[in-house]
C-alpha cells in the first residue's frame, strides 16, 4: 500500500523546534517538560532570542521552524501573533509551523477574540500551518484519565477544522502507550480520516510514543495501571495500522525518530511510514521526558537511513512538496552535516533550564 500510494520516496524536512517557554498552567501527567511560574528551572525565551534562533536555522538551510511551548500564567493573548509577525518580518521565506490546537484556543481566551477572528490573525502575521498536537487520544474519557483540564476532544477538532475551512493545513497525531486500548486507536484513526474526507486539510500522520521515564504518570504514579511506553511490537503495528486506514486519504506517515531513535524509524520505513520527519536541531519536550534522542540527526544521516533501507531520500518542506531528491550517493551535503558538537552549538535543553539565563519572571 505505501509504494502505491507514495512510491520509493523517502522524505524529510530540515527543520528547528523552538520550544519558546516551559511555563505552563497545565498539569498534564504525560509531560515532563513544562514547569509551574514559581519553579526555578521555568524559562521564556525573549523574543528576540526566539528570532535569533530562526535567523541561524535559516542559514544552515531549515526551511521551517516548528514552535510550541507551555501556557504562562497571564500570556497577553496577542503574544503569539505578535511572535509570528516578529519572525517573518525577520525571516520572510521561512515557514512558521507553530502553536498547537491547545495554544491556539489559550490565545483565543487570553485575547478575548473568536476562533476563527484569532485564526485569521495568526495567518495574517505570517502562520503556514497548525501541528496537529495536543491530540493524545481523541476520547473524552481517556483524556481525562491523563491530563484533566486538558483541551477537549470537542475543541481540539473545532480548532482543526476551522483552521482547515481557513486554509490553515494542519498535521494530526496520536499519542499512545500509557492506558489507551487498540480500540481507542481505530476509533482516533477513524476521527481523523473522517475529518481528512471533509476537510483535506492534513498534512500527515505521526504516531508518538510515549516517552514514559520522566513523564510523572509513570515516574509519580499518579495514574494507575499506566503502561511504560509502547512496545516495539505496538509501534509497528501502529504505523502499519495507520498506512491501512489513512493511507488512501493521509498519505503521508511519519516515523518519529525522536521517540523511536532512528534504528527503530528507519525499520519503520517497512512498515509503512514514508516520512522520517525533520532535523529539529532543539527538541525539549521528549528530551525532558527521557528520549535519548532529540539534538540533531543531520541530513546526512536521514539520506543514508533511507538508502540503507532501499529507498530514495528527498528534502521536502513543511507541504511536503519535494525540494530535491539525492538518487545518486554523493552530494554537497548541508551545514549542518559539518556540526561537530551539536549540543555546544545549539545548546540543550538541560543547559538551558539549569543555566537561568532566561528565567521565567511573571510577565
Amino acid at each position: 500500500m505505501r509504494r502505491r500510494q507514495v512510491g520509493e520516496v523517502v522524505t524529510y524536512v530540515i527543520n528547528r523546534n523552538i520550544n519558546f517557554t516551559n511555563v505552563c498552567i497545565k498539569h498534564c501527567t504525560f509531560c515532563a517538560f513544562s514547569r509551574d511560574h514559581r519553579e526555578e528551572e521555568g524559562y521564556f525565551l525573549p523574543l528576540e532570542e526566539v528570532v535569533r534562533r530562526a535567523e541561524e536555522a535559516w542559514a544552515l538551510g531549515a526551511t521551517e521552524v516548528c514552535i510550541q511551548a507551555g501556557l504562562p500564567p497571564k500570556l497577553d493573548g496577542r503574544y503569539y501573533i505578535d511572535l509570528c509577525r516578529a519572525l517573518k518580518r525577520a525571516v520572510p521565506e521561512l515557514h512558521l509551523h507553530a502553536f498547537s490546537p491547545e495554544e491556539v484556543l489559550y490565545g483565543c481566551v487570553r485575547s478575548g477574540l473568536p476562533l476563527g477572528e484569532y485564526l485569521s490573525e495568526l495567518k495574517a502575521a505570517g502562520l503556514g500551518t497548525l501541528p496537529g498536537t495536543s491530540a493524545e487520544i481523541l476520547d473524552q474519557a481517556v483524556r481525562d484519565r491523563i491530563a484533566r483540564g486538558r483541551i477537549t476532544v470537542e475543541q481540539w477538532v473545532e480548532v482543526i477544522t476551522t483552521a482547515h475551512r481557513l486554509g490553515i493545513r494542519t498535521t494530526s497525531t496520536i499519542m499512545y502507550g500509557h492506558v489507551e486500548t487498540p480500540a481507542h486507536w481505530v476509533q482516533h484513526l477513524a476521527l481523523l480520516r473522517a475529518i481528512q474526507k471533509d476537510t483535506g486539510g492534513f498534512t500527515e500522520f505521526v504516531p508518538l510514543s510515549l516517552v514514559h521515564t520522566e513523564a510523572p504518570m509513570w515516574a509519580k504514579g499518579l495514574v494507575p495501571g499506566v503502561r511504560p511506553g509502547a512496545t516495539g511490537a505496538e509501534v509497528v503495528v501502529m504505523h502499519a495500522l495507520a498506512r491501512v486506514m489513512l493511507g488512501p486519504v493521509i498519505p503521508n506517515i511519519q516515523a518519529s525518530w525522536v521517540k523511536e531513535g532512528p534504528k527503530l524509524a528507519q525499520l519503520l520505513l517497512g512498515a509503512g511510514a514514508n516520512d522520517l520527519g525533520g532535523t529539529l536541531i532543539n527538541e525539549s519536550i521528549s528530551t525532558a521526558a527521557g528520549a535519548a534522542w532529540g539534538q540533531l540527526v543531520p541530513p546526512a544521516e536521514l539520506k543514508r537511513l533511507a538508502r540503507d533501507a532501499g529507498r530514495v531520500p528527498a528534502q521536502r518542506d513543511t507541504l511536503y512538496r519535494v525540494l530535491r531528491r539525492f538518487d545518486g550517493d554523493h552530494d554537497e551535503g548541508s551545514p549542518l552535516d559539518r556540526i561537530a558538537d551539536p549540543e555546544h552549538r545549539f545548546g540543550s535543553y538541560r543547559r538551558l533550564v539549569a543555566s537561568g539565563e532566561f528565567r521565567y519572571r511573571q510577565r
